[in-house]
């Protein structure tokens, strides 16, 4: 009786022969193996029927079978082993006739040694192969009658910060240290120091390019303007240029590359937004009339979510009749900022865009700089933000913003974090963007810009703040009922105070080298829940290895909250009615907690939340020595 086999083909990526796939249950099968470079990789699965894994194994159960009677004095003729050597040598002779160069002595030699065997019905009781011969045997299997899988399954290799990263972002208009001035590239240049001491390694900048006269918005939305108004930065293009160019006022193309090589010196990658629309007065407008959508009446379609309108803006039009071109120049904006070193890019709205076109350009892009990163900020519906990052986007914006009570975090996380999302989808959280200032940081004070800071990056290995807004811990909506921020920087200049002392800067150093000096922290697969008797109480942990990270964070940002969390010790690898030591890693505190039922309280105005790490023991596990039930654990005391 044959048995099938199978291994994975990877054409001219895999050293060496492809590994075999190893038995899990019920006709399942499993296989790992490496990818060490960056890129596309191609794999397939072929089967066969393996004629020497099946005599060596009916071999095997034979000489097993035999040691299990009386001992003979030769070959025992019930299990007829000298003819399955005689088998056994038959299979390596054809093996022989498939190899080239030395092995094929190897082989027939093989074969030689077991038809001897067999012929002096020698006694043998152990498999009479060496490993070597058997490697060899299974290096040059009979592929004449295999099956191969009619598709080849892709499966793209990034580098690591494309699994962890920290963003933070800043308009560098507003960076300048005099309030009635235009900051400049360098003066973002000169809070590097600061951005990186808090533990941040990617820096995103808004749109730098020119910014359109034409229906320019004035402050807060207004659609009426004065001199002094600088525009939104989303409405791209003038005549001092587009996509390509940058505005004048934050310094040259000199100063940018300084910028890019500064950050880099920092520990930090800069990261640029990509928004594919255009001002009234992009160079665009004119040179490709084609590329917007033409109204009855002749003019141009501006951008409209009706009843809000953006007179400012012309969106792209992906059914134009010239699309082959407006495709290449679109890509051609992304790698003009490549050669200038920028390797990450968020993309604005690319759901209001054609799907095949980004699957294509970020091919394309891909297939000359595949270290290159997309992040999407796609806020729509699910399957067009799944669908987006199946056309080859690195991350995606999450609706983390958007989940607030226990229930929904749980319900969203535990759909995001595991397959088949994983497969292609990878979360960035932000608890505020410029255009999303949520009612709980609105109605929740610093105490809520506290939680959603941890949260944010201690549920997701990817997380991003809109900088100065959130650790100043802005909170004024333009109009109640609005996510929009009162005084927005999307149109105008602001001035931060970085040095106040209400400042969130340093919890948020704190936090970020949390996540640094911790791998548990550093991807999403691990996430795992427990449960906990308040609903004002989440906790969950992350483990990478002996790395074991528990978080219990109150949800109310109002009042202190108490409870009992019930763990989940086998994901914890913490044996039953043990006690364990954890340490806070937002107070330095020590605690011993005991089995799977321990109680926490957290104040809001002291700390939301505590960031416990497991203290393994000297065998791995986080246990210490045995000691009798406590009627009641420990209360770990709040403090800063």
């Amino acid at each position: 009786m044959s048995r099938d086999d199978s291994c994975f083909g990877i054409p001219a990526k895999l050293n060496g022969t492809p590994p075999p796939l190893s038995p899990l249950t019920n006709d399942l099968w499993t296989v790992t193996f490496n990818v060490d470079k960056l890129g596309d990789w191609f794999y397939t699965i072929e089967a066969w029927i393996d004629h020497f894994a099946t005599w060596s194994a009916d071999l095997r159960k034979r000489l097993s079978a035999q040691s299990a009677s009386a001992a003979p004095t030769s070959s025992s003729e019930s299990q007829d082993i000298a003819l399955a050597l005689r088998s056994g040598a038959l299979v390596l002779t054809q093996a022989a006739q498939r190899t080239k160069g030395p092995d094929i002595k190897l082989l027939a030699a093989a074969a030689t040694h077991l038809n001897r065997l067999a012929l002096n019905n020698s006694a043998i009781s152990e498999f009479p192969l060496s490993d070597e011969i058997i490697a060899l045997a299974e290096h040059y299997p009979d592929l004449s009658l295999a099956s191969r899988y009619s598709q080849e399954l892709h499966l793209w290799v990034d580098r690591e910060r494309a699994r962890y990263s920290t963003w933070y972002e800043l308009f560098p208009r507003s960076t300048s240290p005099d309030p009635t001035r235009h900051g400049t590239f360098a003066d973002v240049k000169a809070l590097l120091p600061d951005i990186a001491a808090m533990g941040f390694d990617v820096l995103y900048l808004p749109p730098i390019h020119p910014i359109g006269t034409a229906f320019r918005k004035g402050r807060n939305n207004s659609v009426t303007s004065t001199n002094d108004d600088p525009g939104s930065p989303w409405a791209i293009g003038s005549k001092e240029g587009g996509h390509t160019s940058i505005h004048p006022q934050l310094g040259t193309l000199r100063d940018f590359d300084s910028l890019v090589a500064a950050t880099n010196d920092h520990g930090m990658e800069l990261a640029l937004d990509i928004a594919f629309q255009c001002s009234p007065d992009h160079p665009w407008v004119t040179e490709h009339p084609t590329w917007f959508v033409i109204r009855p009446d002749g003019s141009i379609q501006y951008a409209e979510n009706p009843p809000k309108k953006y007179q400012d803006i012309y969106p792209l039009n992906f059914e134009s009749p010239d699309w082959r071109g407006l495709w290449e120049a679109l890509r051609d904006v992304f790698v003009y900022w490549i050669r200038r070193g920028v390797r990450m890019f968020r993309v604005d709205n690319p759901h209001t865009k054609a799907v095949p076109f980004w699957e294509w350009c970020i091919a394309e892009i891909h297939k000359r700089y595949p270290d290159v990163i997309f992040l999407a900020e796609a806020f729509t519906r699910p399957h067009v933000m799944y669908s987006l990052a199946k056309a080859g986007f690195t991350q995606s914006y999450t609706y983390f913003t958007w989940r607030n009570t226990g229930d929904e975090l749980q319900q969203y996380f535990e759909e995001i974090t595991k397959p088949p999302i994983t497969d292609f989808f990878r979360p960035n959280l932000w608890p505020n963007t410029p255009d999303i200032l949520h009612a709980t940081l609105q109605n929740g004070g610093r105490p809520a810009f506290k939680q959603r800071l941890i949260l944010a990056a201690t549920l997701g290995a990817n997380y991003g703040i809109y900088g100065p807004a959130f650790e100043l811990c802005e909170n004024l909506p333009a109009k109640p009922g609005s996510e929009e921020y009162l005084n927005s920087e999307k149109y105008e200049l602001r001035h931060w105070d970085r040095s106040a002392s209400h400042s969130l800067a340093p919890l948020i150093a704190q936090v970020n080298h949390i996540r640094r000096d911790n791998p548990a922290l550093q991807s999403d697969y691990s996430l795992h829940f427990h449960p906990a008797d308040n609903p004002n109480i989440l906790c969950y942990s992350k483990s990478s290895g002996t790395n074991k990270i528990l978080v219990a964070i109150n949800l109310d940002p109002t009042q202190e909250q108490a409870g009992w969390i019930d763990l989940d010790l086998k994901q914890l690898a913490i044996p039953h009615n043990q006690n364990f030591e954890i340490e806070d890693l937002l107070t330095g505190t020590h605690y011993q907690w005991h089995d799977r039922s321990n109680y926490v309280s957290l104040n809001p105005d002291v700390m939301p939340a505590h960031i416990f790490r497991i203290i393994p023991s000297s065998n791995g596990e986080a246990t210490l020595e045995p000691s009798p039930p406590a009627p009641e654990p420990p209360k770990p005391e709040d403090s800063e």
